[in-house]
């Protein structure tokens, strides 16, 4: 007989549940997105509410595809670095404050320059940057004390879920290690965050290992969702440690890459690393398993930007047409030969984190002539955001050595990008078919936790038809100049980018 499990990914714009069986074959899946608030400038929030609405939707979609009685558990992923308060009887006093908030800005700059925030990212591994819970509640609780006053917990939105799935408020140590709290090396929250955060430790949730289970669903929770309630709960990680799993980049020397909304790079290791300028982060996945890598702010939403602002009437043709825009300007983008007519792209439309840690960054686009066309700059934004990507990769590689890279996300549906992003980095580049790395690895640590397979190990028999792209050689030579002044060029700029950033702020 066949046993199921659900994995479930609360991501920033929508939430997917998958089930699966025990060999990892889909049996059904479920995606249903939700808007990120931007009531004012740097604000980037969701609504509790709507999300568990989608969680809802999703899980009881997915769980009407075979008999209730042999789904055996719920396991999730998340994205990191969320924020919400709740009250006394845990109920949210704020909207979800994502990674994407930018508020905590001039927070981040003064704790970055001071000897507490090195402190504070060799005791946690998560780097300074308003991206940070550490950061958002210390600028929170002077910016809304009211309101910072009144709550009980805080929490992000995976321990939101789960209480409400459960009535357990618990946070397994991935998630806990991306919130800047969490000290990394004693497995418990770190006094001098908590104090700087204004917390204290019982404002948190319980901490547990990742693969921790919670035996059983609320009763009427259960009922809505078209389970047992005897259905258990498996913790399990945050999405970037599980997307690593969920390409089978889970032993050293592996590293993963995403590119869909944002991005980031990721090595697994066996043994936490720290880098000492602070710039990579070093998060907890599981027992002797620890990722090492850097995210970056500006991936797709770049290239939706092109397609928005610089192709908006090619773009509706091609919707009018049942095309999908983003193919058209691939195309257009392959036509003009690698570097882009000279054409170098700096892609921090929304600041960056890694390489940078810098929220002032800015987009730039140089070497402009008369000769330019459209076509030149979609190719020259593809191209920042690959080397933007490259640089993170040259940094993480002095974490761990990468010999083998996977990657996945949304761009991984274009062989164009692919190529382009492999000669860039001058390794090959395997692309597994299934882009739903993080549900799986969600739904394999949830198998595991509950011993019906005997490791996470088994996850590679489950990832299925990998492509893999060679680099080409003569693209490879002209992108290693190209990356050279890429990165001389960030070095120039970067001394510069808080007095741009400024000029935008006075036009307000």
């Amino acid at each position: 007989m066949s046993t199921y499990m659900i994995g479930t990914d609360l991501g920033t714009t929508s939430t997917k549940s998958v089930l699966y069986d025990q060999t990892g074959r889909v049996i059904a899946n479920a995606n249903v997105g939700y808007p990120l608030y931007h009531d004012q400038p740097d604000m980037a929030e969701e609504d509790p509410e709507e999300i568990w609405q989608a969680v809802q939707k999703t899980i009881h979609q997915v769980s009407q595809a075979v008999n209730a009685d042999d789904i055996v558990g719920i396991a999730f992923s998340a994205a990191m670095h969320s924020v919400i308060l709740l009250d006394e009887h845990r109920q949210p006093l704020t909207r979800v404050i994502t990674w994407a908030d930018n508020r905590a800005a001039a927070v981040a700059s003064d704790l970055q320059a001071s000897p507490l925030g090195n402190q504070l990212y060799q005791a946690t591994g998560t780097p300074i940057h308003p991206m940070s819970p550490l950061v958002k509640l210390h600028w929170f609780a002077n910016a809304h004390p009211g309101t910072f006053a009144a709550a009980r917990y805080v929490v992000g939105i995976k321990e939101y879920i789960i209480e409400r799935l459960t009535g357990q408020l618990q946070m397994d140590y991935s998630m806990a290690n991306a919130t800047g709290l969490f000290n990394l090396h004693k497995f418990k929250w770190e006094p001098a965050a908590l104090a700087f955060a204004h917390l204290t430790a019982s404002q948190l949730p319980t901490l547990v290992d990742t693969n921790a289970v919670i035996r059983g669903l609320q009763p009427t929770v259960a009922n809505s969702l078209g389970l047992k309630a005897t259905t258990n709960v498996v913790m399990g990680a945050s999405d970037g440690a599980l997307s690593n799993l969920g390409v089978g980049a889970d032993e050293p020397g592996v590293a993963a890459i995403t590119i869909g909304t944002s991005g980031a790079v990721r090595v697994m290791t066996t043994k936490p690393y720290l880098d000492p300028n602070g710039r990579l982060f070093c998060y907890y996945v599981a027992k002797d398993r620890w990722i090492v890598g850097g995210p970056i702010n500006n991936g797709g939403q770049v290239f939706r930007w092109v397609r928005d602002q610089l192709f908006p009437a090619e773009s509706e043709a091609a919707k009018q047409q049942g095309q999908d825009p983003y193919d058209q300007l691939t195309a257009l983008a392959a036509a003009v030969p690698a570097g882009a007519h000279g054409l170098l792209f700096h892609p921090y439309l929304s600041g960056e984190r890694a390489p940078l840690w810098n929220a002032n960054a800015r987009g730039s686009m140089l070497g402009v002539t008369p000769t330019t066309t459209r076509a030149d700059m979609a190719r020259a934004v593809l191209e920042g955001i690959s080397m933007n990507l490259n640089a993170v990769v040259q940094l993480t590689k002095k974490a761990e050595p990468i010999h083998a890279i996977r990657a996945t996300g949304g761009f991984a549906r274009s062989p164009f990008w692919c190529q382009l992003l492999t000669d860039i980095l001058g390794q090959p580049l395997t692309i597994p078919v299934s882009f739903e790395s993080s549900c799986l690895a969600a739904a394999v640590m949830g198998f595991e936790a509950l011993d019906i397979v005997p490791n996470l190990n088994v996850i590679h028999t489950m990832i299925g038809t990998t492509n893999t792209y060679q680099p080409q050689a003569a693209n490879q030579d002209r992108y290693r100049q190209l990356q050279a002044t890429f990165d001389h060029v960030t070095a120039a700029l970067t001394p510069l980018y808080a007095e741009i950033a400024g000029l935008a702020r006075t036009d307000r």
